[in-house]
């Protein structure tokens, strides 16, 4: 950067009220928390990348209510109570979304969801078995009466091979998630909040009542609260933070007449998903097949996931459609020893809202008012 002048020195750069780290869906979701509790705060977004760089815009775009096995799987990994805590924050995420978004203005898809099962799997008897348990557990959460369903009689009418068994979701959806994170962007500026890019932060000190922010332009930062919101890239600035970076990977076809699939699908625990995204197949995941090299920040793709994702499509998906791939990239998510987002306290005036395991579209409308009390003093209910 060149010299910087007064003007720019004094709006631009100057003393900030809240400074937030990453201005993702957690990121931009606090601003707007925080702003709309105090519209005379100043408060500043900064971004490393010239957009959002992590997993906001760089995901497969699915609301992310969650799937019968998975839940089923999550009482195993998490235990009962922590498992239900994260599907209400889900859905409750889901209903801020829609309360402040309508669904042309982020392409909202709330045609419903759907978990695919192959014939006899452990996935499938463990879903079935748990079945209504999960329904009543659900309804008490959304008031939804028997919100998964059996309903295998629409396996031939999406054109797959290779399933036998079919769960729908009445609250799964879609979302597209560029054109959510400019409306997100344009309300949070539209209430004064300014959003810098191109901007990383290398570190930060904590002196008396400031904190002074470090970052890789001539210019540093102060400000009386810091909010740290970079998810997956959290370790850089916190290393001793229990977080695991997970690449997911995704891939678009060309258009394809007549695509019978709609709505949004599972299989495998979650970790195969795939919608119709306007006559296109959007797919991702797989990164069961390769936990090790998945843990990782790199975003590029790799042959050995993008190949075994084309064969899923192959074998299940368009068995007897000839397709071309458009589009291909990598986004990193944050994973832990445990699923839930870690929402802390961690000095006197400094914060972080981490950890979103892959949820955080459903999840940073409800993490972003946690930490937002935090910060202003008031206790969170665990």
């Amino acid at each position: 950067m060149p010299q910087i002048s007064i003007w720019e020195k004094e709006s631009f750069f100057a003393p900030q009220d809240v400074i937030i780290i990453g201005s993702g869906f957690v990121g931009l979701w606090s601003a707007l928390q925080l702003i709309l509790q105090h519209p005379q705060k100043k408060i500043t977004v900064l971004e490393r990348g010239f957009i959002p760089t992590g997993a906001s815009t760089r995901n497969a775009g699915f609301s992310c209510f969650g799937s019968p096995s998975e839940l089923v799987e999550d009482v195993a990994s998490m235990g009962e109570t922590n498992m239900w805590k994260l599907v209400e924050m889900r859905y409750k995420g889901i209903l801020e979304i829609r309360k402040y978004f309508n669904n042309i203005e982020i392409d909202y898809d709330a045609s419903g969801g759907y978990e695919c099962f192959t014939k006899d799997s452990a996935d499938w008897q463990k879903s079935i078995a748990n079945l209504d348990w999960l329904n009543n557990g659900l309804e008490d959460i959304t008031g939804e009466k028997n919100l998964f369903t059996v309903d295998n009689e629409k396996l031939a009418s999406f054109g797959f091979e290779g399933f036998e068994h079919l769960m729908a979701n009445k609250l799964e959806g879609g979302v597209h998630s560029g054109k959510f994170v400019q409306a997100l962007l344009r309300k949070v500026q539209s209430l004064g909040v300014q959003v810098l890019t191109n901007i990383e932060v290398l570190d930060y000190v904590e002196s008396g009542l400031h904190i002074f922010i470090h970052t890789n332009q001539s210019v540093d930062f102060t400000c009386s609260q810091l909010l740290l919101c970079t998810n997956a890239f959290t370790k850089k600035l916190l290393p001793q933070i229990d977080i695991k970076p997970c690449r997911g990977q995704v891939f678009v076809t060309d258009a394809i007449p007549g695509l019978a699939m709609k709505g949004t699908f599972h299989f495998d625990n979650g970790y195969y998903y795939f919608r119709n995204l306007n006559d296109r197949l959007l797919i991702g995941g797989a990164r069961n097949k390769a936990f090790d090299a998945e843990t990782t920040t790199d975003m590029q793709t790799t042959e050995i996931i993008q190949a075994e994702l084309e064969a899923f499509v192959c074998r299940h998906l368009l068995p007897h459609t000839t397709f071309s791939i458009t589009d291909r990239w990598g986004g990193i998510m944050a994973m832990g020893s445990e699923k839930l987002p870690i929402v802390q306290q961690l000095s006197d005036h400094v914060f972080c809202c981490v950890r979103m395991s892959g949820m955080g579209v459903a999840l940073a409308p409800v993490v972003a008012a946690q930490v937002a009390d935090l910060m202003n003093g008031v206790a969170i209910k665990s």
